[in-house]
């Protein structure tokens, strides 16, 4: 590869690291970007989010550091409903017959 080659990516990073369970992690951070950015809206101190979460301080720096392997994506769903927040899953037919389903997740501006 030369120095002016430039190389794409995909739509997930963790994949294209190589990283395993990378459909989880991209969901884990996108639900976690949006629970953090309620928090930094409301500025709260880590012991009120640990009350409003029902969590312990130092999960409420792992959730804010994005070490997200303490939390399972439901969970993350969990604090967002805690943060008056609606979460929706919806399931619908692949658009392109014979490829492989995937899970994305879309965030409306968080107030």
């Amino acid at each position: 590869m030369s120095d002016n080659e430039i190389t794409y990516g995909t739509t997930n990073v963790f994949a294209d690291l190589g990283l395993p369970d990378a459909g989880e992690r991209q969901i884990k951070t996108r639900l976690a970007i949006a629970v953090n950015d309620l928090l930094k809206i409301r500025h709260l101190k880590q012991r009120e989010i640990s009350v409003l979460l029902g969590i312990s301080q130092p999960k409420v720096s792992a959730l804010k550091n994005y070490s997200l392997d303490v939390f399972s994506v439901e969970r993350l769903m969990e604090f967002l409903t805690a943060l008056n927040q609606d979460v929706e899953i919806m399931i619908r037919p692949r658009a392109t017959q014979g490829e492989v389903g995937h899970i994305s997740v879309f965030a409306v501006q968080c107030a």
